[in-house]
């Protein structure tokens, strides 16, 4: 990818800007970014890793140009934001990384403590609905950073995302008698759709203005998602070097749990989503889901990706 005509942010800037991009700082998201580097598209990008919560603020609130946003906070500012398609993180399925670890049957935590991991409020605000809907119990909850161990000293059950569950549901939570309840399986079964946890997407006002960009940062996305999964073993040899995880379990969880699409099913998720959680979640029950149109490709620019 090259970056189109220059863009200035001052008036008084005359040099090219590149644009600002979000990078979730999981291991799920490594399939997203490893390929970037390959391209050589990586050094395009003005990119900033932290966790889904805090990159979503950032996009929302105008520091990021393109970046991931979780499926709530999509929901809550989509009249601000348009949706790349093709490309999000979320399962079709059991997803490995977004997990409740209980002490005791989900059944039986009505009215007992259930801590929420502090890092994504999506998983958080579906492990509510899994629990009061699906279960029928009615927790006490509150927030707390995603430390297991320091979670269960104060609650019954706690809900885990990321690298942290991911631990916790390769054995952590086994070696010390507890159950994992993975969340991308309970929502399966439930529902029969696969779930979004998080979506890319750009501001309206970003894409409006340098549609050629947005449109080839998309494609650069999609190139990396597309060559990471082609090379996922050595994609997960390579993240199993400085991780806690075997690189067969890394290749089992890029390549079969995560699913890194966004077609009908994964939207018609969203829906279904929505509908079930938007009377208490700053949202109307039918949004509607605003994707990044193709006339963006059609500005002349010098964009090769």
């Amino acid at each position: 990818m090259s970056v189109p005509d220059a863009e200035t942010r001052e008036p008084e800037e005359n040099t090219p800007v590149r644009p600002r991009v979000g990078h979730i700082q999981f291991l799920n998201c490594v399939p997203l970014y490893w390929g970037l580097a390959r391209t050589g598209n990586l050094l395009d990008l003005d990119l900033t890793k932290d966790t889904p919560e805090k990159l979503s603020d950032q996009l929302v609130g105008g520091s990021l140009d393109i970046g991931p946003i979780t499926c709530v906070e999509y929901l809550r500012h989509a009249d601000e934001l348009l949706v790349l398609p093709d490309i999000a993180v979320g399962s079709d399925g059991p997803v490995m990384s977004c997990v409740i670890v209980s002490k005791l049957p989900l059944s039986e935590l009505d009215g007992r403590r259930v801590a929420l991991g502090s890092t994504s409020r999506t998983s958080v605000r579906l492990a509510r609905l899994l629990l009061e809907e699906r279960e029928g119990v009615r927790p006490e909850y509150f927030s707390c950073p995603p430390d297991l161990d320091a979670m269960l000293a104060e609650a019954d059950a706690a809900v885990l995302i990321g690298d942290p569950a991911l631990r916790a549901y390769l054995g952590q939570a086994a070696a010390q008698g507890l159950a994992v309840h993975d969340l991308g399986a309970m929502w399966k079964e439930w529902t029969g759709l696969p779930f979004v946890f998080a979506v890319w997407a750009a501001r309206r006002d970003f894409a409006e203005r340098r549609p050629a960009l947005t449109a080839a940062v998309h494609r650069a996305f999609l190139q990396s998602r597309d060559l990471s999964l082609v090379e996922a073993r050595e994609v997960a040899e390579q993240a199993a070097r400085w991780e806690a995880f075997d690189a067969g379990v890394l290749e089992r969880y890029f390549s079969e749990a995560l699913d890194f699409s966004l077609g009908e099913r994964q939207l018609a998720g969203m829906t279904e989503f929505a509908r079930r959680v938007a009377h208490d979640s700053g949202f109307a029950p039918d949004v509607r889901v605003r994707l990044l149109e193709p006339k963006a490709e059609l500005e002349p620019a010098s964009v090769v990706v």
